[in-house]
Formats: C-alpha cells, sequence, structure tokens
C-alpha cells in the first residue's frame, strides 16, 4: 500500500502569532500602514480643512483604517486567530476593502492639494496638503501589497 501524503490542510504556511507578525510577510505591513494612515490624518488635521466634504472623508477613511488596523495587529500579536485560514480571508477582504477606500480618499486629498494653491495661508496648508497626499497614496500601496501577497504566500 502507498503511504498517504500529507493532508492540503497540513502544508498551508501557519499564520503568525507574537513577534513573528514583525518578519512574516504580508502581515509586516500592517504597522508601516498604520504609521503612514495616522501622518495622514495628522497632516489633514494640521491644515485648515477649506474643503470638509473632501476632507471629512479622508480623515474618516484614515483614522478608522488605523484604529481597524491596529485591532487586527494586536489580534495576531496575541495570536486570536488560532492559526485558522477563515482570518486569511479576513484579512485579505479587509485590506481589499481598505484599498479601494483608501485610493478614493488619496484622490480626494490630491484635488484638495490642489485646491489648496488658491485658499488662504497658502504655503503652509499647500505643503501639509502634499505630504497628506503623499502619505495617502503610499498608504494606498501599503494596502494594495497587503491584500495581494497574501495569494503569493
Amino acid at each position: 500500500m502507498a503511504s498517504v501524503g500529507p493532508s492540503a490542510a497540513s502544508t498551508q504556511p501557519a499564520l503568525p502569532s507574537g513577534p513573528a507578525v514583525f518578519k512574516t510577510i504580508p502581515y509586516a505591513f500592517i504597522l508601516p500602514e498604520i504609521l503612514c494612515g495616522t501622518w495622514v490624518w495628522i497632516l489633514v488635521a494640521a491644515t485648515s480643512v477649506s474643503l470638509p466634504l473632501l476632507q471629512g472623508w479622508v480623515m474618516y477613511v484614515s483614522l478608522t483604517s488605523c484604529l481597524i488596523s491596529l485591532l487586527l495587529l494586536l489580534s495576531y500579536l496575541l495570536g486570536f486567530h488560532r492559526n485558522s485560514e477563515n482570518w486569511k480571508v479576513l484579512d485579505s477582504l479587509y485590506h481589499g476593502t481598505t484599498a479601494i477606500l483608501y485610493m478614493s480618499a488619496a484622490v480626494l486629498q490630491a484635488n484638495a492639494t490642489i485646491n489648496s494653491e488658491f485658499g488662504v495661508n497658502v504655503p503652509l496648508n499647500y505643503q501639509l496638503n502634499s505630504a497628506a497626499s503623499f502619505f495617502a497614496f503610499l498608504t494606498t500601496f501599503l494596502y494594495i501589497l497587503h491584500a495581494f501577497s497574501i495569494y503569493y504566500q
């Protein structure tokens, strides 16, 4: 009789827990996502917010994403996932959805940056909005990398 090979479930890589989260791709992207998203939030809050509808969405997306990503990071650090494959699906869906939302926020922030060239306190607001746009697109890129790299494990 031929021996039965390992099951498909045992060949799947284990989900990281504890400090291994910071050494494992794509989970190592969570901390930079939080940090860059925090910069978006801080930089937009530091401007005069001349377009509250546009920059309000940017603030909502950045703050909500930072908080949910922080909860997800804490879940991985504390091992709440218990190596369940459902966490990979949850992680992928969350990061994919957040990447789309962040892309919309980054485009709106870029629009606010263009409009801030003609407002009050032009040099300072323009520079803050430019930096916020940069970090918004960088954060979008990190969320996209995280969402797609789950499939290449």
